[in-house]
């Protein structure tokens, strides 16, 4: 009785272990992927890889021979997936990508509904751009980057050209844009 006992429970663990689900990398981004967009890709895989979205593109300038300059990404009922930008080589390949669903997320959950806050404690921060109306935060040792409105800041900071700094941002600062740029 101990033995058939034991076998079943073999069988099971064996069973549960085959049917444990693979995590979903639909919506991940990490260094080498975004959702189905991997680092390796060229653009002419883009209609391939979303063959079951939308994807549009300058059809004028791609007849033309002319460089297409975004490609956006839209899922099947429209909602707005990814603005993919192709490099200028002889073989476009993926320059950068601008995240605009909210379903794409880090390895570590960061993404378009997240905070200041979670950057932070996810990320070495290794330097920030202050522009006219954003801020660009560059983690270290990441391609991603993320842009915060001037809005978010505090009033003196809004308006000012000076560099804002890490301890100036409120943890609350809501992301903007989310960006991956693999140059």
């Amino acid at each position: 009785m101990n033995i058939k006992r034991l076998g079943v429970l073999v069988v099971l663990a064996l069973l549960l272990a085959q049917c444990q689900e693979k995590p979903n990398t639909a919506f991940l981004i990490s260094e080498a992927q975004v959702g189905k967009l991997q680092r390796t890709a060229v653009i002419d895989d883009i209609n391939t890889l979303f063959a079951k979205d939308s994807v549009v593109q300058d059809t004028t300038a791609y007849r033309l021979g002319a460089q297409v300059k975004k490609i956006n990404i839209y899922e099947k009922g429209g909602k707005h997936l990814l603005t993919v930008t192709p490099s200028t080589d002889s073989i476009p390949e993926v320059e950068t990508i601008q995240v605009f669903d909210a379903r794409y997320r880090t390895p570590e959950g960061v993404g378009l509904q997240s905070t200041f806050k979670d950057i932070k404690e996810h990320y070495t921060i290794k330097k920030i751009i202050t522009s006219l109306n954003n801020i660009v935060i560059f983690p270290k040792d990441s391609d991603i980057y993320f842009t915060i409105d001037k809005e978010e800041l505090p009033g003196g900071l809004r308006y000012s050209s000076t560099n804002v700094e890490a301890v100036q941002i409120p943890d609350a600062a809501k992301i903007k844009y989310l960006m991956v740029g693999w140059e």
